[in-house]
């Protein structure tokens, strides 16, 4: 009976100790940032970003040849930095939207920590330098959210409506997406960061689109759909693609739904 007890304390000290190792390390595991300095790139204007709490964010701003039909604000998801996002940003521009992309705190050379009260500092900044210093009137701006990114421009969205809303591969809240990932550990209990996507975008009225892969291997598909029924958006389906395939990067149904949420 001793030793049977003695194992079970082990096993409940190694749980413990496996949960409190979570705990703490649990941002490293949401966030994984490319932290190398963007240089400037090709075709977009080199930009920095003040958010409220007084970091300095590195953007780019690409503008198309004519005057642009609207703008898109571009939210990254929780990987890689901007530079990743060029190719979008340059095919949005030929077809002639001004973009914005920017980094989040801890990610491109930024200074900080990426959380969940940071990014929305982060898209803060990024929105008020389109308002305040390039003057984009507000009814012109379309949100573009990418994974975690739907989470971002989902929460601005409530504070400051924009002309439409594009979520690539939205997941229903944090808690949901990492049950998936780590479905022997008690996510809900343990993250610190929620980002509620569903229950945030079923409380807005914006024209939305969401774009899926339909072998997602990362947000589930089922999640995006319960998304996309939850904000009444239109759907676009891309069957065969995961999470981080090209045609979901900077595909044709991608700049095809982006498109169609500009303002007429």
């Amino acid at each position: 009976m001793t030793r049977t007890v003695q194992v079970l304390l082990g096993l409940v000290l190694v749980a413990v100790l496996v949960l409190a190792l979570v705990w703490i390390f649990q941002r490293r595991l949401i966030y994984q940032p490319d932290t190398t300095p963007v240089p400037a790139l090709p075709g977009a204007e080199d930009v920095r970003l003040r958010t409220a709490d007084g970091l300095e964010l590195g953007a780019s701003f690409s503008r198309p040849a004519q005057a642009p039909q609207a703008t898109v604000l571009v939210a990254n998801g929780n990987g890689g930095n901007r530079a990743g996002r060029a190719p979008l940003a340059a095919k949005l521009a030929r077809a002639g939207l001004a973009v914005l992309t920017f980094d989040y705190r801890g990610y491109g050379g930024n200074s900080g920590d990426p959380d969940e009260a940071g990014l929305a500092l982060d898209v803060r900044a990024a929105y008020r330098f389109l308002v305040e210093d390039r003057r984009v009137p507000p009814e012109r701006i379309l949100f573009y959210g990418e994974s975690l990114g739907c989470a971002v421009v989902a929460e601005l969205a409530l504070e400051h409506p924009p002309a439409g809303l594009l979520l690539r591969s939205p997941f229903v809240d944090l808690a949901a997406v990492g049950a998936e990932i780590y479905p022997y550990l008690p996510v809900r209990l343990l993250l610190r960061d929620r980002f509620p996507v569903r229950d945030e975008v079923a409380r807005l009225r914006v024209p939305t689109v969401v774009v899926l892969g339909g072998r997602d291997s990362i947000v589930p598909p089922a999640q995006s759909r319960e998304v996309a029924a939850a904000a009444s958006a239109r759907l676009v389906e891309v069957p065969d693609a995961d999470h981080n395939d090209p045609v979901l990067l900077e595909g044709p149904e991608l700049l095809d739904a982006v498109l169609s949420l500009v303002p007429r």
